[in-house]
């Protein structure tokens, strides 16, 4: 017999489902006229997303905006165009010719990049710009800044200089343009794959399979339809909310693919119930309202859930990040609003014709899945016992990640760009000429002295300190220096700090910029904040998921579990790209030696919530059973075995969202697809079909106990261990 719930969430969820059915009309005229609008807005939407890369009082920031301002190039820092030649055996720069070849190689340039910063050899006639055997020379080119372009990109001046350089030859060797933005077009850059859209075609297509299989009826269709609602009503939201303040252009994807995702999990898990109930001989509207009562209630703390997860990165001191916040927070919201008010419309209205033709019955749980829970329960240890080796080895492969910037050797693996990048490489140079640091000079230092002082620096490959107008204005002085390793690399981070204290103590006006410095800059600012952000996250949700469950062990289980699943999807990305176990199998394409800094924060922020989406799905359905029986191992049979068919499923419509984006030709692209696919897949299937089920049976009683006074503070039913709740539940 079904236990009548109350509380104060019944009683809302209760009052809302007969407001939407008395105002059928209303509803879905009012989502009509949103969708339209958010349809007319998607374009101007994304075309308002600016990137706001600063990373506020941090001393590589302020220094390269101190550098923009005067110089005119990128604030972001920027990476120089770096055209690099090697002689014939037995040649040097110094050989007859070379030098004048050079500088006709710097004149080509300065005429295709009049504003353009150019330091060489030829120019400066430093051993800074030439290998130790002296066949191999580079020059730094740093382009006047692309208004248009974010991050410190300017494909536009890597072109104009390719075309320049072309046929170009120094001492009868070809020259060769390498950097980062000629090493991203060399590798297809971001227009060779799918766009945003694409990928949510792609997962759309994937998501209609799925539920196809699940309903085996036109019903299939409906959450497809409700996650077009969501995800354009976001939109317009989002247009409304670049006008108030910068977003980033990442919360485009925030929008798609996790509204793609938990707007089609709650409808399905809502249109389950709704015919669950029907299979149970409730009819019409009836049937619609038990259905919000129960999985409406599941639906809206997950919702708020997914929403505390993303809106916590208002928190850190990062502008783009904290955009991803206020961004990222509307599509839970909007999701959560439009599963209770437009689907139980369309559902009173267009359910039974079509849920056609009515194959599968939801009157009695999945067999599969019953029996599944079943065993879990008989060998409760060995379940979690298994889960959990799994899960913390691949969190303790995280504790070895290596954070940094985008890896020269993968952006490219053939063309110009790549010849070049091995010549550095090959000649002992190395790849951090790629980034070098940028010490800005704005007192009376001497900028010669603070060159000199850094080229004792280990890691250094040389410094100098170019004597033109292009390097010196206003009484200030940008001196270089070059480092051999990756910024991203412990080598790189080291030189970083050895060139940091070189610089300080040469001078209080001397100041370290350029990209290494910031990035480092951002990672410091991120992950110095990070636990702060874990721990608002988790009290919060804690809080949510307490009320949610009714009780104290299984929101603590909850949060603990998904932390840990985030690390193992971490671990993943660790494995098959900073190690490089599988990348070049999968994508031919080597170790990238660390991963970008602000990729485990983005897989953070996707995956809490999605993660605890499955979780508050299990449990309040396991609450649901226990408050019938009185009995934990017929909760976690009942619970399992009613709701796990819809997390795999659930799981799987975001596995495939998140997998169409490895077809993108950039590796960032493909780390994050590869963390973020791996993280739904461990979740869906280690935690919530093994580990919460062993677990959930192991502490047995204990899961379901609340005291009065936490439940008095959280305005529900207390919940003593033994026995179920002989009252009203509060629970979904």
């Amino acid at each position: 017999m079904r236990v009548p719930a109350s509380g104060h969430s019944f009683a809302a969820m209760s009052s809302l489902g007969r407001w939407v059915l008395a105002h059928k009309r209303f509803v879905v005229v009012c989502w009509i006229v949103l969708t339209v609008a958010g349809v007319a807005a998607v374009g101007p939407a994304a075309n308002a997303l600016e990137s706001d890369p600063s990373v506020p009082q941090k001393e590589g920031w302020v220094t390269n905006a101190a550098i923009a301002g005067r110089y005119g190039t990128d604030p972001g820092g920027g990476a120089p165009l770096v055209p690099v030649v090697t002689l014939r055996g037995g040649e040097t720069v110094r050989s007859p010719g070379v030098r004048g070849d050079l500088q006709r190689l710097d004149a080509r340039l300065h005429t295709v990049l009049p504003h353009a910063r150019i330091a060489s050899y030829a120019s400066t006639g430093d051993a800074a710009f030439v290998s130790g055997d002296g066949r191999t020379t580079f020059a730094l080119v740093y382009p006047r800044r692309d208004p248009d372009s974010a991050f410190g990109e300017n494909p536009g001046a890597a072109k104009a200089a390719s075309r320049a350089l072309r046929g170009a030859e120094v001492g009868g060797r070809p020259v060769h343009l390498t950097g980062f933005d000629p090493l991203a077009a060399g590798g297809g850059g971001s227009s060779g794959g799918p766009g945003l859209m694409l990928e949510a075609l792609i997962g759309g297509a994937g998501a209609l399979i799925v539920l196809a299989f699940v309903f085996a009826s036109l019903l299939a269709v409906i959450p497809l339809v409700m996650a077009v609602v969501s995800i354009t009503t976001t939109f317009l939201l989002l247009l409304g909310l670049a006008q108030l303040t910068s977003v980033s252009p990442i919360v485009e994807f925030l929008v798609v693919l996790i509204g793609l995702g938990v707007a089609i999990d709650y409808s399905l898990l809502i249109v389950s119930r709704w015919r669950e109930e029907r299979s149970h001989g409730h009819v019409g509207e009836e049937a619609v309202q038990r259905a919000i009562e129960s999985a409406g209630r599941a639906v809206v703390f997950s919702g708020l859930t997914v929403a505390v997860g993303l809106l916590a990165l208002i928190a850190l001191p990062i502008p783009f990040l904290r955009s991803m916040g206020y961004g990222g927070v509307l599509i839970p919201l909007v999701s959560t609003l439009v599963a209770v008010t437009l689907l139980p419309v369309v559902l009173a209205k267009l359910g039974p014709r079509l849920d056609w033709p009515h194959v599968r019955t939801d009157d009695k749980a999945s067999r599969a899945w019953t029996r599944w829970a079943q065993a879990v329960t008989r060998r409760r240890w060995a379940a979690a016992a298994g889960g959990m080796a799994v899960i913390l080895a691949l969190a303790f492969a995280a504790t070895d990640i290596r954070m940094g910037g985008d890896d020269a050797d993968t952006m490219a693996q053939s063309g110009d760009a790549k010849q070049g990048l091995v010549a550095l490489e090959k000649s002992g140079i190395g790849e951090g000429a790629l980034l070098p640091h940028e010490i800005l000079v704005s007192g009376p230092s001497s900028p010669e002295r603070v060159a000199a002082a850094l080229r004792n620096v280990a890691g250094v490959h040389g410094a100098v300190a170019p004597d033109s107008r292009a390097w010196r204005r206003g009484g200030t002085a940008l001196v270089e220096a070059v480092p051999v390793a990756d910024s991203g690399s412990g080598a790189g981070r080291a030189t970083l700090e050895g060139v940091r204290g070189a610089a300080h103590a040469a001078g209080s006006d001397v100041h370290v910029g350029g990209e290494p410095a910031e990035g480092q800059d951002f990672i410091d600012a991120v992950y110095g904040s990070f636990p702060l952000i874990i721990a608002l996250i988790a009290v919060t949700t804690f809080v949510l998921l307490a009320r949610a469950f009714r009780s104290l062990l299984l929101p603590l289980k909850a949060i603990l579990l998904t932390i840990l699943s985030i690390a193992a999807a971490c671990g993943v990305m660790v494995l098959v790209w900073q190690e490089g176990y599988g990348s070049d199998a999968i994508w031919g394409i080597h170790a990238t030696g660390s991963i970008p800094s602000w990729m485990p924060l983005m897989v953070f922020a996707f995956l809490f919530g999605l993660s605890m989406d499955y979780e508050v799905f299990i449990l309040s359905r396991m609450r649901e059973e226990y408050d019938r029986s009185g009995s934990t191992e017929a909760a976690v049979i009942r619970g399992v075995g009613r709701t796990g068919r819809l997390v795999t499923c659930a799981a799987l419509i975001l596995f495939l969202a998140f997998t169409s984006m490895a077809a993108a030709p950039d590796t960032d692209t493909k780390i994050a697809a590869t963390g973020l696919a791996a993280g739904i897949l461990l979740d869906a299937t280690v935690i919530r079909a093994l580990i919460v089920p062993a677990m959930v049976s192991l502490f047995g009683r204990w899961n379901w106990w609340l005291p009065r006074w936490p439940a008095r503070v959280l305005r529900v039913e207390p919940s003593a261990p033994g026995s179920a709740v002989a009252g009203p539940a509060d629970v979904a």
